[in-house]
């Protein structure tokens, strides 16, 4: 696994902010709010976030996405909002949107779960300073959750794929577990070679282990006990 790294209140201005970086791979993700709900949400509140590929995260430049967001976007952006969705007990935010914005400064495998990482650990800063200030109650924080990618190349099992090792993968993998080690959100295809159960198990075994350190990690810069959500 690569070496990851979080700075907290990176950005001024948003409610709770952080620098994710996964290797090479870095993202800001930072959380706003908005007091009102979409019109679809009956009660409680709503977590949403947009993902983006800044010009120069890449080697060729990648162009702003303007008018409308391609494919590929809108899925990373599905899967970060359902995963974090999953952290929070949305009807202790009542009438309140959190909406994370996920930028890509640098891209090198990855930049889908550094985002959910990052986002998580802003959903949690966010959660406990709507406490501090009194805005609701009780911290709706009740599930921490981490997200890492992984595949078999030449037959080995690789956590955490940077550019290189993603793009000769037989088989490319992203899983979003919870702090217990449930399954929130799995995306997977075999590239090259179909992948046998035994390869399967060893994968999924292994990313739940990365991501386990992966929380700790980030409850630890956040000054959250490991026996304690909140």
């Amino acid at each position: 696994m690569r070496e990851h790294s979080f700075v907290t209140n990176y950005l001024k201005n948003p409610y709770s902010s952080v620098l994710s970086v996964s290797g090479n791979t870095k993202v800001i993700t930072a959380l706003s709010l908005d007091m009102k709900v979409p019109p679809h949400v009956k009660s409680g509140g709503w977590l949403t976030a947009e993902y983006s590929l800044l010009p120069g995260s890449t080697n060729v430049r990648s162009a702003r996405e303007r008018t409308k967001i391609s494919g590929r976007t809108a899925e990373i952006q599905r899967l970060i909002g359902r995963s974090l969705r999953m952290a929070i007990d949305l009807e202790k935010i009542p009438g309140i949107t959190m909406l994370i914005d996920c930028d890509v400064m640098e891209a090198d495998g990855g930049t889908r779960t550094a985002s959910v990482n990052g986002g998580m650990l802003a959903v949690a800063l966010a959660c406990r300073k709507l406490v501090e200030e009194g805005v609701v109650p009780e911290n709706p924080l009740k599930n921490w959750i981490g997200a890492i990618s992984g595949g078999v190349i030449d037959g080995e099992v690789v956590i955490d794929l940077d550019y290189e090792k993603d793009s000769r993968a037989d088989t490319d993998f992203n899983f979003v577990f919870s702090e217990n080690g449930n399954i929130i959100e799995l995306q997977g295809t075999a590239e090259r070679v179909p992948l046998d159960d035994d390869k399967f198990f060893e994968l999924l075994n292994k990313s739940r282990e990365s991501v386990k350190e992966i929380i700790d990690g980030m409850k630890s810069i956040a000054g959250f006990t490991n026996d304690h959500c909140c």
